[in-house]
């Protein structure tokens, strides 16, 4: 039964195996004989999708949150435990998987042995319900309405632009924003396709530049390195060109426009029923939070 939920939320096996960690052949066998012993179809099957049929949109509906309330049941026993165990998955943009979460989960796993954390680093937008992970973690403007949500590493971050010396000497510094346009950049395409403007901020007037340039990408590694080599100017997070700006490979430009902006947030759905592993892993977090005067709010646009 957990098989089908999976597989029906994912519409498809193999992203139920992954978000499970099974193998799409063994949801497969379960799911056939779960079909098998009710006598009916439950799933249509084809080589672009796996839908539910009638009756097993129904059995769903019934189905998920039964098996919820079981496995809150059985999550209950962890409050007889010196430690609570369990599985805690998290979906986490790039940023934050390389940058943010690492010291966090390092401390988390030694104060919790008995949790195993699962990271799920994706930069596109995402239902992270549907995704079967039991909690996420965005900026503001990209959590989820009606969530319970509280910051989590950084409380600032910002934006940077910057470019190799041998890059500033041929083509020169830009003074303001709007020089970009005459300037090659290096831009980022994110997973759903989109390739943001670049923004840029100072003494509460905001600028967007949809700049031009040799490179669109969508790993920040090729990006990084294009700008190293003189390829163009580059603009993101002051995290990813930190190495570089330190050694000089990389200098910054427009720095009093650099865009600065809230810090990461940890968002979940809800205070009750909550699984061990994430209740633990929000009390760690609040506790740490509780040092910088931070606590809950809930999202409600």
């Amino acid at each position: 039964m957990e098989a089908f939920i999976a597989v029906a939320r994912a519409r498809g096996f193999r992203g139920a195996a992954l978000q499970g960690n099974v193998s799409a052949s063994a949801l497969s066998a379960a799911l056939r004989r779960l079909e098998s012993r009710l006598g009916v179809r439950l799933l249509n099957r084809t080589t672009r999708s796996v839908t539910p049929t009638e009756a097993g949109q129904r059995l769903l509906d019934r189905l998920a949150p039964l098996i919820g309330d079981i496995g809150g049941a059985l999550d209950s026993i962890n409050a007889y435990r010196d430690s609570p165990t369990g599985t805690l998955r998290l979906n986490v943009p790039s940023i934050v998987a390389r940058h943010v979460l690492p010291p966090i989960a390092t401390r988390f796993l030694k104060a919790h042995p008995g949790i195993t954390l699962d990271v799920i680093t994706d930069d596109a937008f995402v239902d992270m319900l549907a995704a079967g992970c039991d909690a996420g973690i965005r900026y503001e403007e990209r959590v989820e309405r009606d969530m319970i949500a509280m910051p989590i590493g950084p409380r600032t971050q910002r934006f940077v632009a910057a470019a190799s010396p041998s890059y500033l000497a041929e083509r020169g510094r830009p003074a303001k924003p709007q020089d970009l346009v005459n300037h090659a950049c290096i831009r980022h395409r994110f997973p759903s396709g989109v390739i943001a403007a670049w923004e840029f901020e100072r003494r509460g007037k905001t600028v967007r530049i949809r700049p031009d340039g040799p490179l669109l990408a969508s790993t920040i590694e090729m990006e990084v390195e294009a700008a190293v080599a003189g390829l163009g100017i580059i603009h993101t997070f002051e995290e990813f060109l930190q190495p570089q700006l330190e050694s000089g490979a990389l200098e910054p430009v427009l720095e009093d426009w650099c865009q600065g902006f809230t810090g990461p947030l940890l968002y979940y759905p809800s205070r009750t029923h909550m699984p061990a592993p994430l209740r633990a892993f929000v009390d760690f977090i609040r506790n740490e939070g509780t040092q910088q005067g931070d606590g809950e709010v809930r999202r409600t646009k």
